[in-house]
């Protein structure tokens, strides 16, 4: 029983940490259209951040997780004003090919910047340990991951169902010249959610970094790992990426404890096996 509750924690927990780095590419995918394959390298940005500012600056993990959100969205506005804004509505493969190109440059640059080592994020004093729930303890840090989860869901859920500014998207999404004569600026809704997007990239990339080590090739390690959540549970749908994630978690940490010697293999399994039977994702949309 102890092992399977193990199981069941790191699994929620990691299920958990992927939704938070991979929502916002869901997000960009489903809403905004655009394949941002560079996704994961925002996170990275993010945990490098961090890492600076709790490490070297000796700011805490708090505020080490604000500097790193505040900082990413800092470094993407200007790329997606010059950048990304070039290819929205562009077709699918000039979409991989822009960002695949600035992954690497990211990617280059980091390693220039932060040295090609792998960066730790000290937790806070309230994040280490265990916290006993009476029948067993469960790492403090694994259950913050999974309210951080939760919380970030919940928000993103009604923003964008239950705001205007989520109204205003679903128009521009739809009909961007029609929303654009009805005098939404949707520019700057896209600016908007593309901030989002990478923010949320960057917190993911700092609360997960216990069990997605912030490391030199981080972005290209784990873009597949992302992209491959985000088809599962359907682009643009927050309960299909929230279910995706928790599924996929758990049958990857699962084999990893009892099957190692597999790696990844039941993943990519569950993924082929899933798609096979939702083509479009458990919760996609017929176009």
């Amino acid at each position: 029983m102890q092992t399977v509750f193990s199981i069941a924690v790191d699994a929620l927990a990691y299920g958990m940490v992927l939704f938070v780095i991979s929502i916002g590419l869901s997000v960009t995918m489903g809403l905004m259209r655009v394949v941002n394959l560079a996704h994961g390298a925002f996170a990275m940005i993010g945990g490098y951040i961090a890492s600076y500012a709790a490490r070297d600056l000796g700011l805490g993990y708090a505020m080490a997780i604000i500097a790193a959100v505040v900082a990413t969205i800092i470094i993407a506005i200007p790329l997606e004003r010059f950048l990304y804004r070039r290819i929205y509505g562009a077709p699918e493969l000039t979409q991989v090919l822009m960002t695949i190109g600035i992954t690497f440059c990211i990617i280059g640059m980091s390693n220039y910047l932060m040295g090609p080592t792998l960066k730790t994020i000290p937790l806070a004093a309230a994040l280490q340990g265990s916290a006993d729930l009476g029948f067993r303890t469960i790492p403090v840090h694994r259950l913050f991951a999974i309210l951080c989860g939760l919380a970030v869901a919940l928000a993103l859920w009604f923003a964008i169902e239950r705001t205007n500014f989520g109204v205003k998207l679903r128009a521009s999404v739809d009909d961007a010249a029609m929303a654009a004569a009805l005098g939404v600026r949707t520019e700057i809704i896209y600016a908007v959610s593309f901030a989002i997007a990478v923010g949320l990239a960057a917190l993911g990339g700092v609360v997960g970094a216990e069990l997605l080590p912030v490391e030199p090739y981080y972005a290209l390690r784990y873009m597949v790992t992302f992209l491959v959540v985000v088809s599962v549970g359907g682009a643009g749908s927050i309960p299909g990426a929230l279910i995706a994630c928790l599924l996929l978690g758990a049958i990857d940490t699962t084999g990893r404890y009892l099957m190692p010697e597999f790696g990844e293999f039941f993943f990519y399994l569950a993924v082929i096996a899933i798609i096979c039977v939702f083509p479009r994702g458990l919760a996609g949309r017929a176009k």
